[in-house]
């Protein structure tokens, strides 16, 4: 969801103990009475559907354990328990059901194909996924569906020329799927106006069809983007509206934690809420969420405390690298040498804009400033529109002093501080 870039890495550059900004002073947006329900409610809709759907395909398979139809659904009732619960094991237990399904499947390769690259995606194996749907594409395969993964997956590993290839390809104004996907190109560019259209209108279709979890993706997502723009009672409205159909939804509980904290300054109410879907949900960022808001109130204790926690948790090997980013992140202050080595084999996995950018950040935290600059000019400036790039590219420019353009783009950046939250905000004023 939000993006915590950048948090403990610029304690060098700006003091960490300086004493927090006073509260701004803005509207009340979030109500307790409106969400309070769902916070510790008993409605897991989410889990116990997953777990229905997982133990029902188990009890088939397991009277047939070469029942090919299973798999695949098995398979998907452990991903829906990813998604619900966080546990890392329930992706690797759906990687090896795919994986045998596309083995003794006769007819429905390309099927399992894409499911199994949907699993990539959620382990950030990019490049694996890009390589076993070129390979589905070229041979007997839904065409269709298959080029909506194709886009998926390019845009990840920013080719974004395949990706409008792919993007024409299935070109549909009517076409739910279509639209979600052209409102996140128009993002990529820049547009949020035309990528909140886009939404709005992939909306209207998932409320004219009573899709539920089509509408629940909708709700959500649209709520990011009109918190991006600035609309922050109608992402609450949202994120309120998508609880109503999925009580027990974490990614926009999270979403309502970062408006209490990002907008209202409110650290002991997000902490309240975020600590309400970490007791069914496990997942690490949680923790940088937590360590972010504990910089903001001044306490290194907790500070390091919850950045522990990260570390720790991650440091499973299922996670592989899911988590390189957040990583990299947290050793450019710690262990800049580190985050160096750890950056450039992520340029490795996906060589994106966003992933340069921390590339950028180890070479200045490294002192190699002219680096970092090079790495700024050639793969970042002119490639996105993410506030957290624009604000390495700001360090960068100002550490080889190019002041000329950091005055533009710290202007850009005062617009984004609900985005960035209020720690970047605070440093972004002081560049």
């Amino acid at each position: 969801m939000k993006k915590i870039l950048i948090l403990f890495a610029l304690c060098a550059f700006f003091s960490c103990d300086e004493k927090k900004e006073s509260k701004e002073d803005t509207a009340k947006i979030t109500h307790k009475e409106d969400y309070n329900k769902y916070l510790f409610t008993s409605d897991n809709s989410a889990y116990k559907a997953a777990l229905s759907e997982k133990d029902f395909w188990n009890k088939r398979l397991a009277a047939d354990s070469s029942g090919v139809g299973d798999l695949g659904p098995l398979a998907g009732g452990y991903s829906a328990l990813f998604d619900a619960t966080g546990n890392v094991e329930n992706l690797q237990k759906a990687e090896l059901l795919q994986k045998k399904a596309i083995e003794i499947s006769a007819t429905n390769k390309d099927g399992y194909t894409r499911a199994l690259a949907k699993t990539y995606i959620s382990q950030h194996r990019f490049k694996e996924a890009k390589q076993i749907l070129e390979e589905s594409y070229k041979g007997v395969s839904n065409k269709h569906e298959t080029e909506f993964m194709l886009f998926d997956v390019f845009m990840e590993l920013a080719e974004y020329n395949k990706a409008y290839e792919m993007l024409n390809k299935v070109k549909n104004n009517g076409d739910y799927n279509y639209l979600i996907r052209v409102s996140k190109w128009s993002d990529y560019k820049g547009d949020l106006d035309a990528a909140i259209k886009y939404m709005e209108k992939a909306k209207a279709i998932a409320e004219s069809g009573g899709n539920k979890s089509l509408k629940v993706w909708s709700y959500s997502n649209i709520a990011d983007f009109y918190g991006h723009a600035g609309r922050i009672d109608d992402a609450y409205t949202y994120y309120l509206k998508t609880l109503e159909l999925e009580p027990d939804n974490r990614y926009v509980k999270k979403g309502l934690a970062w408006i209490a904290y990002s907008y209202e300054k409110d650290t002991k109410e997000a902490n309240r809420i975020l600590d309400s879907v970490m007791v069914n949900h496990k997942s690490p960022d949680y923790y940088l969420l937590k360590a972010e808001m504990a910089e903001y109130n001044n306490n290194k204790e907790q500070v390091e405390a919850n950045q522990n926690k990260f570390a720790d948790m991650v440091s499973d090997s299922l996670y592989g690298g899911m988590y390189n980013t957040y990583l990299i992140e947290l050793y450019t202050d710690t262990n800049p040498e580190k985050a160096l080595t750890l950056a450039k084999q992520e340029i490795n996995n996906r060589a994106t804009p966003e992933t340069y950018t921390l590339l950028a950040l180890a070479q200045l935290k490294t002192e190699n400033k002219e680096d970092a600059l090079q790495t700024i000019e050639t793969n970042v400036e002119g490639k996105t529109f993410e506030p957290s790039a624009q604000y390495v590219s700001a360090m960068v420019y100002k550490a080889n002093g190019m002041q000329d353009k950091v005055k533009p783009l710290k202007k850009e950046l005062s617009g984004a501080s609900y985005e960035l939250g209020p720690v970047l905000s605070k440093k972004i004023a002081q560049l």
